[in-house]
Order: structure tokens, then C-alpha cells, then sequence
């Protein structure tokens, strides 16, 4: 099963180009249920039912439960599709409904708060790109210097499934990037560096996600939150669309192929307006 599972991962990245963190959270999924697979020939329902009840008798959370049973249906809708099994048993396996909730954002008050800590060319960069332009953390580190187009203020970025997209930024992001640029190219001299990643530690080594994880997640200390890269791009939909912005244009912003995934922001807006409604008047 497992030579099987290598080629639908292979098809995956050649055929539907999904980035390299897709195919491996697919092949923790399939790798997870084929351990209690012997023969592929053998599944069925009743084999997929059982391993669901494991997945939450192992307490998963219902968003990986949700996660795996969609990776699962995929598989087996292309086993059958290629002619290796004769029947999906996946076919009639309906997709668990994710419990909506609403995405962690933390107000304007609080980001202009990190900002005005004493952060570092890079770090100073790295704030700007994810909030100001809403980046994803695999988007900010897979940059290239020339995806930024400081005449024109413009990024390109490379979404889900390799998705192109263009994104403006503003004075401030500009200014970080014309004042980290510098620093760079010292770096690039000093460890004779000959690539086009934008982002380098000062150890000449690029940076990576894990690195920008702890970087924000140590800066969310300073105003007493855990927030992670994420929380900032939530934050920038947020912001958009409680000053105005149209939700169509913040869906092209933020790369959402459905705009329906853009409007859960219009719940946290309105949330937040709620909240501070009462909290005026318990005053």
C-alpha cells in the first residue's frame, strides 16, 4: 500500500501541484491509516469506519479527524480513477463538518504596540510582510528578491497549489524593505551567498518557517498574547474590512479561491464590534 500511497503523492505534485507541506501532511494521513493495513484490496467501509473510531478514541482534534477523512476520500477516488481498486470504499464516506471558529485576530492598538519595540531590519521586515500584505508564513519565507517590486510597491507571492498573486504594500512596508536590503547584502558578501531567497539570518542562513513562528510568538509576549504568524494575516482581513474594504477585493488579497472563506472575517468584525459595544456601556 505504501508503493501506492508514493505514487498518488507523486501525482499530487506533479499533476496538481501542491506544495511540498501539502504532500507531506497527506502522507502523515495515508501513512497513519495504512499501518493497520495489510492489503489495499481489503479496504472497505467497515475498515474506514474503524479507523475513523480510532482517530477519536486517540482524542484527535475534530479539525485533524476532519483532515484525514478528506485526505482518505482523495485517495481512494484516484485508486479507483487509475483502475487499481474496482470500487471506492470511500465513496459514500461523508465529510465531517467543521465546528466553525472564528479565526484569533488582535487589534490595531496591539499591533502598532509590537511595531513600536525595538525590532531589527529583519524582523522589522518580516512584521510588515505578513501584516501589511497578509502573507502566509510559507508564502514570506519562499520570497525571492525579485517577487518585490519596490518602483511599483507590489509583491508576488506564490499561494496554495502554487497559485500565483500580487499584492500591494504600502510606505511602510517599503521603507522596512529599502532598510533591510543593506544588511542583506553584507550577509550575502560575508558567507558568499549566491541565491535569490530574499529573507537571511545573520548567519547566512535562510530563514524558515519555524524561525518566523518564534519570532512572532516571541513578540506576542511583549503585549501578552500568543499569536502566531497566522493571527497577524487574520488581522490584516480584519483591520480591511472594518475600514471599509470590499470583501471581494480582500479575497484577491488574500488568495481565497472562495470568497465564502474570506467572509468568515465579516463574523470576527462584527463580533468585535459587539464587544466593544458592551464594553462602553458596562463602563
Amino acid at each position: 500500500m505504501y508503493e501506492i500511497i508514493s505514487q498518488y503523492l507523486e501525482y499530487l505534485e506533479l499533476e496538481k501541484g501542491l506544495s511540498s507541506n501539502t504532500i507531506d501532511a497527506y502522507r502523515r494521513d495515508l501513512y497513519d491509516f495504512a499501518a493497520g493495513v495489510e492489503d489495499i484490496d481489503k479496504v472497505d467501509r467497515i475498515t474506514i469506519n474503524s479507523y475513523i473510531r480510532t482517530l477519536k478514541e486517540r482524542k484527535l482534534a475534530p479539525t485533524s479527524v476532519i483532515r484525514k477523512v478528506a485526505s482518505l476520500r482523495g485517495f481512494f477516488k484516484w485508486t479507483t480513477s487509475m483502475n487499481i481498486l474496482e470500487k471506492n470504499p470511500a465513496s459514500t464516506l461523508e465529510q465531517p463538518k467543521v465546528p466553525q471558529r472564528l479565526p484569533k485576530v488582535i487589534s490595531l492598538k496591539e499591533i502598532e504596540e509590537i511595531f513600536q519595540t525595538n525590532l531589527k531590519p529583519l524582523e522589522l521586515v518580516i512584521m510588515e510582510l505578513l501584516y501589511s500584505c497578509g502573507l502566509r508564513v510559507s508564502e514570506l519565507v519562499n520570497l525571492k528578491i525579485n517577487d518585490v517590486d519596490l518602483a511599483s510597491k507590489y509583491i508576488r507571492c506564490f499561494g496554495k497549489g502554487s497559485k500565483e498573486r500580487i499584492v500591494p504594500f504600502g510606505s511602510k512596508a517599503l521603507e522596512a524593505v529599502k532598510k533591510y536590503l543593506p544588511e542583506r547584502e553584507l550577509i550575502f558578501k560575508k558567507y558568499n551567498l549566491n541565491s535569490k531567497r530574499l529573507l537571511v539570518l545573520e548567519n547566512g542562513r535562510f530563514i524558515n518557517r519555524q524561525d518566523v513562528y518564534n519570532l512572532i510568538h516571541e513578540h506576542g509576549k511583549m503585549i501578552h498574547k500568543n499569536i502566531s504568524p497566522h493571527t497577524l494575516r487574520h488581522s490584516f482581513a480584519t483591520h480591511l474590512l472594518e475600514n471599509g474594504a470590499d470583501l471581494r477585493v480582500v479575497q484577491e488579497l488574500l488568495g481565497h479561491s472562495d470568497v465564502s472563506t474570506t467572509q468568515l472575517y465579516t463574523h470576527i468584525s462584527k463580533k468585535r464590534l459587539k464587544d466593544v459595544y458592551f464594553s462602553i456601556n458596562k463602563e
